[in-house]
């Protein structure tokens, strides 16, 4: 009870946002800014999550105050907030790059269904709250509670740093070679080349391995007394069930799945699937 009361303006934040975006583009059958709704509830959540109490004292004095500066806050908490922006950015700009591309064939006919259509709505919510959870959770801590930054978070902030980079590596390596079939450079079906050469999907394992790193930096703060013992594992919720999204949901199978569909007679498929791992390189797990 007392980790829900601390983090209850993030949860009701993160699913105002998404009510707002439901409202105004449900009745629309409007899916062009839904991974918007997604990049401005994970920021909005985490405003939220800072700058709650100030905002409280605004309310209570039924007046606006100043924001507290930025020194106001702990090294981890900017870091940890940082690190949430930084991502969302990137994530935020390549999915609308791949909506102008391809469009987003998940809303073909959910779109035309509001019940439905508000469901994904507030399963955004959901996702922008969980995935976001180790922020939101050390976000509220005062800054003299915080510890100092220790080799744990260091470390943690060279993991969120490295599966950053892999992750828009392998992006980078997609898209450049999917313009280079399309100049006529390549008749290659699938990408085998690079990170793609490690994994089916490399892409997903940098996704895992940012919010391992995210979580990572949190916890230091979440062993403080400020929080009950076992809010660590809460907050590693967070990373899990990241990886289970991507592995075992909405990521990997569909993929996986359209990929047997559109190569399953071309024995260079086949091949690939046989000798690349499915999603942790170098590991044995084709399948």
């Amino acid at each position: 009870m007392a980790v829900f009361s601390k983090i209850f303006p993030s949860l009701a934040t993160s699913y105002i946002v998404q009510a707002a975006f439901a409202l105004a583009f449900v009745p629309q059958r409007n899916e062009k800014y839904y991974d918007l709704g997604g990049a401005v509830g994970f920021i909005s959540t985490t405003f939220a999550s800072l700058y709650y109490p100030s905002l409280r004292e605004s309310v209570i004095r039924g007046k606006i105050l100043p924001l507290p500066p930025l020194s106001h806050f702990a090294p981890r908490q900017l870091i940890l907030s940082a690190a949430l922006g930084i991502w969302i950015t990137r994530l935020g700009s390549f999915l609308v790059q791949a909506f102008k591309a391809g469009g987003d064939s998940r809303f073909d006919e959910v779109k035309h269904k509001p019940v439905h259509f508000t469901f994904y709505w507030f399963m955004q919510a959901t996702w922008v709250f969980i995935v976001g959870l180790p922020v939101y959770l050390a976000n509220t801590i005062p800054k003299n509670v915080h510890p100092p930054l220790n080799t744990r978070d260091y470390l943690s902030i060279g993991l969120f740093a490295s599966s950053f980079f892999f992750e828009a590596l392998a992006d980078r390596q997609k898209t450049i070679w999917r313009r280079s079939r399309d100049a006529k450079e390549h008749d290659e079906k699938f990408i085998t080349s690079g990170l793609w050469s490690i994994s089916r999907h490399p892409n997903y394992v940098g996704e895992v391995g940012i919010w391992a790193g995210i979580w990572g930096l949190s916890t230091t703060a979440l062993q403080t007394p400020y929080f009950p013992r076992g809010t660590v594992a809460i907050a590693a919720i967070s990373p899990i069930f990241t990886y289970f999204l991507l592995r075992k949901l909405s990521g990997v199978p569909p993929l996986e799945k359209a990929g047997d569909k559109r190569f399953g007679t071309d024995p260079k498929w086949h091949e690939y699937k046989r000798t690349v791992p499915i999603f942790w390189p170098w590991s044995s797990a084709r399948e």
